[in-house]
């Protein structure tokens, strides 16, 4: 597994190098696809990348949970969490790469 990550800025750096937009234009470009995508699940829409995956968000009801330490019952509040689901062609690239590393 990579120590690396890919940042807001690597991203606006692959469209100023691939697409030929200026580094400014390319960083607006990043941070409005990424604000679209967080506008639609702030407002419970899926956003659907094809060939990538699937983010949604999911209501979760309360329930009972456990503090590990003292075994002590807790009630866990209701919440939104994000999910992101892969799409096949996702997972078969990583499986590909995982299989090159090994």
């Amino acid at each position: 597994m990579s120590d690396s990550t890919l940042t807001r800025m690597d991203l606006a750096e692959a469209v100023f190098r691939e697409v030929g937009l200026s580094r400014h234009e390319s960083a607006q470009l990043v941070e409005s696809v990424l604000g679209h995508i967080s506008d639609a699940l702030v407002r419970g829409e899926q956003v659907k990348i094809s060939s990538f995956g699937t983010f949604s968000v999911r209501d979760k009801n309360e329930r009972i949970g456990r503090n590990p330490k003292t075994g002590e019952e807790v009630p866990i509040t209701p919440r939104r969490v994000l999910s992101f689901r892969p799409s096949h062609l996702m997972k078969d690239r990583v499986a590909a790469g995982n299989r090159r590393k090994g």
